[in-house]
C-alpha cells in the first residue's frame, strides 16, 4: 500500500508529512483529523486502480498515434479499407486493456451448507 499516494490522491487540498511508508500516524497539518490506516486501506484498491488506469490511457494514447492513426489516414486517403484501420484501434486494445474497477466486482456470497444430513424416507 503507498499512503503517500493515497494522501495525494485523497486528500489533495490537505497538508501533511509523513516519517516513512509504514503509518504511525502522518503529522496532520491541516485543519481535521488524519485519516486511519482503516480508512487508508479501504481506499487503496480504488486508488490503485485509478493509477493504472491511467497508465493505459498514456499507453494507448502513445500507440494510437504511432499504429492506428497512419492507418487512418491510409484509409483516407482510399489506399486501405476502413476495416483495416478499425482492426489497427481493436489492435490497440486488445495490447492496452484497463483494469478492472474494483468498485465493480460483486462477491457473492457463500451457500449456507447445512452439516445435517437427511436419512433417506423409506416407504411402508
Amino acid at each position: 500500500m503507498d499512503i503517500p499516494m493515497i494522501l495525494s490522491r485523497r486528500y489533495p487540498d490537505a497538508e501533511w508529512t509523513l516519517n516513512s511508508d509504514s503509518y504511525s500516524g502522518p503529522t496532520w497539518l491541516s485543519d481535521g483529523e488524519a485519516p486511519t490506516l482503516a480508512e487508508l486501506e479501504a481506499e487503496w484498491a480504488q486508488v490503485e486502480y485509478e493509477v493504472a488506469y491511467e497508465a493505459v490511457q498514456k499507453a494507448r494514447q502513445a500507440a494510437y498515434q504511432s499504429e492506428s492513426d497512419p492507418i487512418f489516414f491510409d484509409f483516407q486517403r482510399g489506399e486501405v479499407t476502413e476495416q483495416d484501420w478499425l482492426d489497427a484501434v481493436q489492435a490497440v486494445k486488445d495490447a492496452h486493456p484497463y483494469p478492472v474497477d474494483p468498485s465493480t466486482i460483486v462477491v457473492e456470497p457463500e451457500p449456507v451448507v447445512d452439516d445435517e444430513v437427511s436419512e433417506p424416507v423409506e416407504e411402508v
